[in-house]
């Protein structure tokens, strides 16, 4: 518990003393996000008080995540592990993916960013390396940080081919950044709902790394590769997305910017896969998960029958439609993500005790 509290600690320092250098360097430079207006036949909710403020604030929190990671290692003089790192390369590579759609939302005053297809070609590319990865360097028990068999509570009996395990990952970690992508669309909304995910997962893990197979071979123990490692990684994310959080709740003097959100997806997704719950990650993610589903059943809802099924999608901006204040929807959503949170560790916890 001592290096997870370190690690927590050095990423919300990092964060929350980084985040206002970020931010005055931003602003002096006017490096602000194009803001979405209201255009004919297609009304958008009123964010131009929200003109002027910097983006890319996902900087600050990939900072504070690589520096508490290698700090704490120095600090206690513990060699990294290939979890640990492969997590970082995962939230660093989907993160200069984010870099590049602020930049063209930034320099180029793009509200859209990116277009969908280059995204999602950048995603693809760093989730499939990263999924050929976690099936190498095994431990010395034979463990290697990801397994091919698909995972809920633990590792079920259904084992992939290695193409499919490749696409079954990359589903995962594409979902889970858009998730928080989409979520990102008020004053903390996603980092606070992110904060509680790799807080989750810190749980998970250290409780992993307690009831360990390389302790003692039990028929409850759990076969993760290095479940210490994962929880300071998730210690890590959960310090940052804090520190952050200062700054960026309502009013947001800053944006996390695509570059914030698809680091922080890829994440939550890679401690889901490492930590073999990858079916339990619709809880863990449950906001997410909700958020994503409103905008498919928005657009599905509009193809097929020429009808909208919320004023707006994504589903908090149906809510300020309707007049709802923006702090009023970020905290009830956060209520909805800790329900689901809760439930998840509520299964977790639930399937050890039966075991």
């Amino acid at each position: 518990m001592r290096l997870v509290v370190i690690s927590m600690a050095i990423a919300a320092v990092v964060a929350l003393v980084g985040t206002p250098m970020l931010i005055a360097l931003l602003a002096r430079r006017g490096y602000a996000q194009a803001i979405r207006t209201s255009v004919e036949g297609e009304p958008y909710p009123d964010h131009e008080g929200k003109r002027g403020t910097p983006s890319m604030g996902g900087v600050a929190i990939l900072v504070g995540v690589v520096a508490a990671y290698a700090i704490t290692h120095l600090v206690t003089w513990r060699p990294p592990t290939p979890s640990g790192l492969l997590i970082l390369y995962l939230m660093v590579g989907l993160g200069l993916v984010g870099v590049a759609d602020d930049y063209l939302k930034i320099f180029k005053q793009r509200s859209t960013g990116l277009r969908a297809r280059t995204k999602l070609i950048g995603q693809a590319v760093v989730a499939l390396s990263f999924a050929w990865l976690s099936v190498q360097f095994p431990n010395e028990w034979g463990e290697t940080p990801a397994s091919m068999a698909v995972s809920f509570l633990r590792d079920t009996p259904l084992v992939l081919p290695l193409g499919l395990f490749m696409l079954w990952i990359w589903l995962l970690i594409t979902a889970t950044t858009n998730g928080v992508n989409l979520t990102d669309g008020l004053d903390g909304l996603a980092t606070g709902a992110a904060f509680m995910a790799f807080l989750a997962y810190v749980l998970i893990s250290v409780w992993q790394y307690g009831q360990s197979c390389f302790f003692e071979q039990t028929s409850f123990c759990y076969t993760t590769a290095s479940p210490l490692d994962l929880a300071i990684v998730a210690a890590a994310g959960a310090g940052a997305t804090f520190g952050f959080l200062w700054w960026n709740t309502s009013p947001a003097r800053i944006f996390m910017g695509d570059t914030g959100s698809l680091a922080l997806g890829g994440g939550i997704a890679g401690l889901a896969i490492f930590t073999r719950t990858e079916l339990l990650l619709p809880f863990i993610a449950g906001l997410f998960l909700i958020i994503s589903v409103s905008v498919i059943l928005q657009v599905g809802s509009y193809k097929l029958t020429g009808r909208r099924i919320f004023r707006m999608a994504p589903l908090h901006h149906h809510f300020e439609m309707l007049g709802w204040p923006e702090t009023q929807i970020v905290v009830r959503f956060w209520i909805i993500q800790g329900l689901c949170i809760g439930g998840g560790l509520a299964l977790f916890y639930a399937e050890w005790v039966r075991s």
